[in-house]
């Protein structure tokens, strides 16, 4: 007889769970001592770098909307009553002392008022005027400077006073003391300013290391740094000009987030202990725990679906699920990387099409816009109640030259769509009634949206109008002196035997009045380019006006006698008086007006010059019994190639004369303007200030 073999012991399933429950609470023990302590401290250490970052930043914040402060101190500064009351007071003690009171009462630095190099009055010494000079002309009224020489970063403003153009307010607020302990207040951190100009990171501080890689990568960096027991970030302070100027650090102390790190600690692990526990009184729901890591599973792949990157997918203990739940992990990370690099690109696309002249639009297969940049959202006639959603052509209002609607008769998207020249001139009506020349360029379809280029080209069209008006007075102005000359200098060699010295004399004198008048034209040619170009300099020296008008007078005798013209002059009331000025370009104001006065002054008048003292300023005038003002504005004559109507419709001249005579007077700190006498005169007054008394 075979004697079966024994059978296998069988265990009932509670044990099973029981052991299995058994094993559960201890492994979980272990991994929850363990895990939290790591967890924890990881957590820890992140939310101390998070804060010292944010308080960092909030500190370069603070002091950003400190140099705005000061820019805002140092415009209500310039315009002070006081102030300027006091600048109109030479000499007076009491600038110092106002200066210092405004500057403590703002909490300011230095408050300083300087007139060209001199300085007026200042509450405390300057440091480093020349940087401060740079410092303004890069990076604007508000700017940041660290001084080479050493000590703390400045925040400055340097301000022009309305009142007075050739004097400034400058404002200065040193990073460091009082600033500090209240930027330090604000952001909850220590804080320190590093002056980059004479930083030389050395080897013993523990924070070199950060600086450099916050230098590095030209933000910030953040780290814990043990020798100093403490959480630090540095952030890189940057100008408006782009320029690093200072390092500022913020530190926290370490100890604070340890203590928080530990106490957490205890609670997640006495929290541990009470779920191990519920756990292994649990292991008899074996299904319930295979089936909880699928459940979670399937909760972080429906937030990830919904655009939810921040959980990471928890590893769990079965092969194929903990296969899945790495897997996850990877298209989770993967799907961040890429929206951050969509994110990115989108970022990239809106600064260049921000940043392009030319409006630029996309329309979708029906022309309707999707979207449109700041410039075309400003150019377009009709999309300041908003352009996205409507058809193109209700946005750009065409201008209709003819019944059929340049929209379906000669639009260039409609053309990129057929392979045609997809560019076209439009008329854009605005609602004012005006009507703007624009260039749309179209490029072709992809994927159903079309990007096209706007381009205004009606200050092109009005600069070439005007240039091509400019070239044709020219060659006019410089064609009849030059064929009067040559004729007179034909007949002169003809007659050379024959004529008498009489009407030899009066050929020279007319090639000597053509010569002047090409002179005088490429003079005022000259003198418009260096205006234009600000190459006009001016000499300053005490300068009578009657001995000016005199010169002026006889440079222009000869073609003053062509029309038979007399000058009368009156300086009787200005016997004595000096204006501080540049004499050569004054006897270019009247050679210029008398020119003026020449064209229309009916023959055998008299042009009348005279001056007149007015408080602080000298008038004088040129008159002339000439044919007027034309209507309209009277100032509008000064304007640049501008020709007045006058009697006389082919009277020379470039429209230069005026310009200029209001350009050089204007830098004499005077004004000009055009009036019509009682007795029907037309009378050009300039007004200048009067000089020095002898």
């Amino acid at each position: 007889m075979s004697v079966p073999p024994a059978a296998s012991p069988k265990y009932r399933l509670a044990t099973w769970l029981s052991a299995g429950s058994l094993l559960i609470v201890v492994v979980a023990l272990a991994v929850m001592a363990v895990a939290t302590s790591m967890v924890v401290s990881q957590f820890a250490a992140r939310q101390a770098l998070a804060r010292s970052e944010l308080a960092a930043s909030a500190a370069r914040e603070y002091f950003r909307r400190l140099g705005e402060s000061n820019l805002i101190a140092a415009r209500a500064l310039a315009g002070n009553p006081t102030l300027i009351r006091l600048l109109e007071s030479p000499g007076s003690t009491n600038l110092d002392l106002f200066l210092r009171n405004y500057c403590e009462s703002v909490r300011a630095t230095t408050c300083l008022v300087r007139r060209a190099e001199t300085i007026i009055a200042t509450s405390a010494p300057v440091p480093a005027w020349s940087e401060i000079a740079a410092a303004r002309a890069e990076q604007g009224e508000r700017f940041t400077l660290s001084p080479r020489g050493g000590g703390p970063p400045l925040l400055g403003a340097l301000v022009p006073i309305a009142t007075h153009p050739d004097v400034e307010v400058l404002m200065l607020q040193a990073l460091a003391g009082a600033v500090l302990s209240e930027a330090g207040r604000q952001s909850g951190a220590a804080i320190e300013v590093q002056n980059l100009a004479s930083y030389r990171a050395p080897d013993a501080d523990p924070l070199t290391p950060l600086h450099a890689a916050a230098l590095t990568n030209g933000v910030h960096a953040a780290a814990r740094v043990p020798a100093l027991d403490c959480y630090a970030a540095s952030v890189v302070m940057i100008n408006a000009a782009g320029e690093p100027v200072a390092l500022l650090d913020a530190r926290l102390p370490a100890a604070d987030f340890d203590r928080t790190a530990a106490a957490y600690r205890h609670i997640v692990i006495l929290i541990s202990v009470l779920v191990a526990a519920l756990a292994g009184l649990a292991g008899l729901l074996s299904g319930r725990w295979l089936a909880a890591p699928v459940v979670r599973l399937a909760e972080m792949a429906r937030r990830i679906g919904q655009g939810d990157f921040s959980p990471a997918v928890p590893p769990v203990v079965p092969r194929e699920l903990d296969s899945l739940a790495h897997a996850m992990d990877e298209m989770r990370q993967n799907l961040i990387e890429l929206t951050a690099r969509l994110r990115s690109r989108e970022a990239e696309a809106q600064a260049v099409l921000s940043g392009v002249v030319e409006g630029v639009f996309v329309t979708d297969e029906q022309r309707v816009i999707v979207y449109a940049n700041p410039q075309f959202m400003r150019s377009a006639p009709g999309a300041s109640g908003g352009a996205v959603g409507r058809f193109c052509g209700d946005v750009l209002h065409p201008h209709l030259a003819s019944a059929a609607r340049p929209c379906e008769r000669d639009c260039p998207i409609m053309a990129a769509r057929q392979g045609r020249a997809a560019r076209s001139a439009e008329q854009l009506k605005l609602a004012d009634g005006m009507v703007r020349s624009t260039i749309v360029v179209s490029a072709p379809p992809a994927d159903g949206r079309q990007v096209q280029l706007l381009r205004d080209e009606t200050e092109l069209e009005a600069v070439r109008r005007a240039r091509d008006s400019v070239l044709g007075n020219i060659s006019h102005e410089f064609r009849t002196p030059l064929a009067a000359q040559l004729a007179a200098i034909e007949m002169l060699r003809d007659g050379i035997d024959t004529i008498d010295p009489a009407g030899q004399r009066s050929l020279l004198a007319n090639v000597e009045r053509g010569v002047l008048r090409l002179m005088r034209l490429i003079d005022n040619l000259l003198e418009s380019v260096r205006i234009e170009s600000g190459q006009l300099e001016l000499r300053r020296q005490e300068v009578s006006l009657e001995a000016t008008a005199r010169e002026a007078t006889e440079l222009m005798r000869p073609l003053l006698g062509q029309s038979e013209l007399d000058v009368a002059m009156d300086f009787a009331a200005l016997r004595g008086v000096t204006v501080p000025g540049d004499a050569q370009r004054l006897q270019q104001v009247y050679v210029n007006l008398l020119s003026n006065a020449a064209k229309f002054a009916p023959r055998g008048s008299t042009i009348r010059i005279g001056a007149a003292r007015s408080g602080s300023t000298v008038e004088t005038w040129v008159e002339d019994a000439g044919v007027g003002l034309p209507p309209g504005d009277p100032g509008a004559i000064f304007e640049r190639f501008r020709r007045g109507d006058n009697a006389e419709p082919d009277a020379p001249g470039l429209g230069l004369g005026l310009w200029i005579v209001r350009s050089i007077i204007e830098r004499h700190a005077g004004t000009v303007r055009v009036e019509r006498t009682a007795d029907a005169h037309t009378r050009f007054v300039l007004s200048l200030p009067a000089g020095a008394p002898p």
